[in-house]
């Protein structure tokens, strides 16, 4: 099997040869959870096959393959290029099939598929056979991009950091209902303090919901029935405080079925962070694992969690010629609406075109970066020289420094660097 440098370099000969070529037989396929829809054409509009329907097994993807192979000798053409889009985790057998038979595997964006389905015969009917046809269009004219077939850790980095994302998700939505549906209606006044004692908040609410309950106990007991060891005197405040509200509170009497559903709530919310910590340091423990770690681990800002989301999206720094491309990848590059303006008058401002989720973590190293490293205050500090009265200069200047940690960071990898101050050019 190929490597991956032998498949990206493969990759970019055939985007750059094979508009118009009469070289190429374009596979396209549609693919679908239990049958795939494959177009066979050329990049010069001729059609040789309009539509083959394979099961998503063994048995279709060999059909797939013999069909393609029959195709390329029958009409004399070089090799073959299968291209699809992306579609849940459905393409990823089909994916690892071919690239494991050496074939030339490419991708096609779903937003290039959206706005090229209408161009193939001016109508917006969309069925499978044509989505086939429109993926293999893209390909043909060299709309797409390279397949990643990352190795295992990477693999696994990525499935773990989808899961958390997906437990996040979770959180916040039980987080929500609690504040929305239990104290916004039982416990008003609680509510307008969970933001900066959430923990506190939690154990009232499981141990003691009802503001009737807590009235009705001496303030000692219930710091006792509340926590186990009091913090300190801001504890003390806060549990006052809500010991004194609970005698006038406006919320609806708590009954033995809501403080149930709010001790399920709070052991869920609390089960699903136990998740996310384990989750944590599993990603810690494989990205650790990796060579390039210690490299971005020493970069200002880069904890075990953005080092790993970093190193989950880059992987191989190999398959970026310049940094312009890295850039573009998490949607730092600037674009401007200049058409009918002067030049001067053209504001640019960051795509957001990009991994948005590789742009938040660089963001926050960012910020980390330049409130807690002396390197990185002062290079702030020179970039607003002369700007401290500009409207959010500030956000502006962290998204630079965010975009310069990308760069920092994928040279780093590159290069088997560690991070020293040279890298900010500092003045």
């Amino acid at each position: 099997m190929l490597s991956e440098t032998e498949r990206l370099k493969a990759f970019r000969q055939m985007r750059s040869s094979i508009r118009n070529s009469e070289q190429y037989l374009i596979v396209g396929i549609d693919i679908a959870k239990e049958k795939h829809h494959a177009f066979f054409g050329t990049a010069a509009g001729k059609t040789m096959c309009k539509q083959l329907i394979f099961s998503n097994d063994i048995s279709g993807f060999e059909l797939l393959v013999a069909r393609a192979e029959q195709l390329r000798l029958q009409h004399q053409l070089t090799q073959v290029v299968f291209g699809m889009e992306p579609t849940a985790n459905y393409h990823k057998p089909l994916a690892e099939y071919l690239i494991q038979r050496d074939a030339m595997v490419a991708q096609v964006s779903g937003t290039a598929v959206t706005r090229n389905r209408e161009l193939l015969d001016n109508r917006w009917d969309k069925h499978d056979r044509k989505d086939a046809a429109n993926v293999a269009d893209l390909v043909g004219a060299g709309k797409c991009q390279f397949y990643d077939n990352p190795p295992q850790a990477i693999f696994d980095l990525r499935e773990l950091l989808s899961l958390r994302r997906r437990y996040r998700k979770l959180e916040s939505g039980l987080r929500t209902r609690i504040r929305n549906n239990l104290l916004a209606l039982y416990f008003p006044e609680l509510d307008r303090r969970f933001s900066s004692c959430q923990q506190d908040c939690l154990s009232i609410i499981r141990n003691c919901f009802s503001p009737a309950v807590i009235a009705a106990m001496p303030f000692e007991k219930f710091c006792q029935h509340i926590v186990t060891r009091v913090k300190g005197k801001r504890q003390i405040a806060f549990l006052e405080d809500i010991w004194q509200n609970a005698h006038r509170s406006i919320g609806r009497p708590v009954d033995s079925s809501v403080q149930y559903m709010a001790e399920r709530m709070v052991a869920q919310l609390c089960q699903i962070r136990a998740d996310i910590d384990d989750l944590d340091r599993e990603i810690a423990k494989i990205a650790s694992s990796l060579p390039e770690y210690q490299y971005l681990i020493s970069i200002p800002g880069f904890g075990p969690f953005i080092t790993a989301k970093f190193l989950a999206t880059i992987h191989d720094p190999e398959r970026f010629s310049n940094e312009a491309q890295v850039i573009k990848l998490a949607g730092f590059d600037l674009c401007a609406s200049r058409s009918g303006k002067p030049a001067g008058k053209a504001v640019p401002v960051i795509s957001k075109k990009g991994n948005a989720e590789l742009r938040f973590a660089l963001m926050q190293a960012a910020i980390v970066a330049t409130t807690r490293n002396t390197l990185f205050i002062r290079y702030l500090s020179q970039k607003i020289q002369g700007r401290e009265q500009e409207k959010g200069i500030l956000k502006k200047m962290r998204t630079k420094v965010a975009s310069k940690l990308l760069v920092i960071a994928w040279t780093l990898m590159k290069q088997h660097e560690y991070f020293n101050a040279e890298h900010l050019k500092i003045t």
